[in-house]
C-alpha cells in the first residue's frame, strides 16, 4: 500500500465504527419521520470537516493525515449528535445495547431491505473501475473527462436519491398501514416532481455543459471536447433516470426486495458494465460516451416493466381495502 493510503487508512479505520453506526442511526431516524434530527447530525459533521480539513492540512502541516484526522472527528462528533437525538429525543428509538437481541430472521428482513442500495452503492464503484479500464485506451484526456462526468453527475443523481429518502417513510408508513391509495398517489407525485426537476436541471446543464468540464480543466482542450458530449448525452436521459429512481425507492420501501435489486442493478451493473465491454470496440470513443445513455434507457425500460405489475398489485389492494371497509360499515 503506498504511504499516503497507509497514512489516510490508519484514522479512517478507526473511525470506520463511528461512520458505520451514524449511518444506521441516520436511517433510523429518517425512517421515524424524523428527517431534521437526521439532518443535523449527518450536516454538523460534514460542516466540521470542512473547516477541519484546511486547518489540519494546512495549518498544522499534517498533510494526507491531518484530512483522514479531519474525518475521523467529524465522524465521532456526528455519531454523538445522533445518539443524543436517538435517546434523548421525544418520540425516538432509543439505542440501548440491552436490547439487542439479533436473530437470523431480523438479519434476513435487514438484508432483504437493504439489498437494493448495497447493490445501487456497490455497483457504482465497480462501474468506475471498468469505465477507468475501458477509457484506458483513449488516453488521459478520455480518463479524465469521463471522470469529472461521472462525478457531476453521480451529484445530481444522489440530489434525487435525497428527495427518494424523504418519498421513503410517507411510503413505507401508509404501506404498513394499509393505505394503499396514499402509497399511489405519494408516488405519482413524487414521479411528477422528480421528472420536472431533473428535465429542468437538465436542459440548463446542458445548455452549459461545456463551462461545466472547462471548471475542472480549463487548460485541457481534449478532456473538454470528450466531456462535453458524454456529459450532454447523459442529460439527455435525465427525465428518464427520476422515473428509475422513485420506481427503486417506491418496490424497496413496500418490501419487494428482489425487484428492487433488479432495478438498483440495472443503470451501473446488468447494462452498464457489458455495454462498457462491447460499445467502445465497435463505436471506439463515441461507444464509450454513450454507453452510461444506453445503459439508463435500458434501465428505464426494465424499471417501466416491474414498476407496471408492482402498481397493478397496489391497486389490486386499494381496491380490496376500500371493499372491505365498505362492507364494514354496512
Amino acid at each position: 500500500m503506498p504511504p499516503f493510503a497507509q497514512d489516510y487508512a490508519r484514522y479512517i479505520l478507526a473511525a470506520a465504527p463511528f461512520m458505520i453506526t451514524s449511518f444506521v442511526m441516520n436511517n433510523i431516524l429518517r425512517a421515524q419521520g424524523n428527517a431534521v434530527f437526521s439532518m443535523v447530525g449527518i450536516t454538523a459533521g460534514g460542516i466540521l470537516n470542512m473547516f477541519l480539513d484546511p486547518v489540519l492540512i494546512f495549518g498544522f502541516h499534517m498533510g494526507i493525515s491531518g484530512a483522514a484526522i479531519a474525518t475521523m472527528v467529524s465522524q465521532m462528533v456526528s455519531f454523538s449528535i445522533l445518539l443524543f437525538q436517538c435517546n434523548m429525543q421525544k418520540g425516538c428509538i432509543a439505542i440501548r445495547i440491552s436490547r439487542f437481541t439479533p436473530t437470523l430472521k431480523m438479519y434476513g428482513e435487514i438484508l432483504h431491505a437493504g439489498l437494493p442500495s448495497f447493490c445501487r452503492q456497490g455497483l457504482a464503484s465497480v462501474a468506475t473501475v471498468a469505465l477507468n479500464f475501458a477509457a484506458g485506451p483513449y488516453g488521459d484526456a478520455a480518463i479524465a473527462a469521463m471522470s469529472i462526468v461521472s462525478r457531476f453527475m453521480m451529484f445530481v443523481n444522489s440530489s434525487l436519491i435525497g428527495f427518494g429518502q424523504g418519498f421513503q417513510p410517507v411510503c413505507g408508513f401508509n404501506f404498513g398501514a394499509k393505505r394503499y391509495d396514499r402509497v399511489l398517489e405519494a408516488f405519482w407525485f413524487c414521479v411528477k416532481v422528480a421528472v420536472v426537476m431533473l428535465t429542468s436541471f437538465g436542459i440548463a446543464a446542458f445548455v452549459f455543459s461545456r463551462p461545466i468540464i472547462t471548471t475542472f480543466r480549463r487548460e485541457d482542450q481534449e478532456v473538454i471536447r470528450i466531456g462535453t458530449l458524454a456529459l450532454r448525452l447523459q442529460l439527455a436521459t435525465m427525465p428518464f433516470q427520476a422515473w428509475v429512481i422513485m420506481v427503486n425507492m417506491l418496490t424497496q420501501s413496500i418490501g419487494y426486495g428482489f425487484r428492487a435489486s433488479l432495478v438498483a442493478m440495472g443503470r451501473q451493473g446488468l447494462f452498464l458494465i457489458p455495454a462498457l465491454w462491447i460499445f467502445p470496440g465497435v463505436f471506439g470513443l463515441l461507444g464509450l460516451q454513450l454507453c452510461q445513455p444506453v445503459a439508463d434507457m435500458l434501465t428505464f425500460v426494465l424499471a417501466t416493466g416491474i414498476v407496471m405489475g408492482v402498481l397493478k398489485e397496489l391497486r389490486q389492494m386499494r381496491d380490496e381495502e376500500a371493499l372491505s371497509e365498505r362492507r364494514g360499515l354496512s
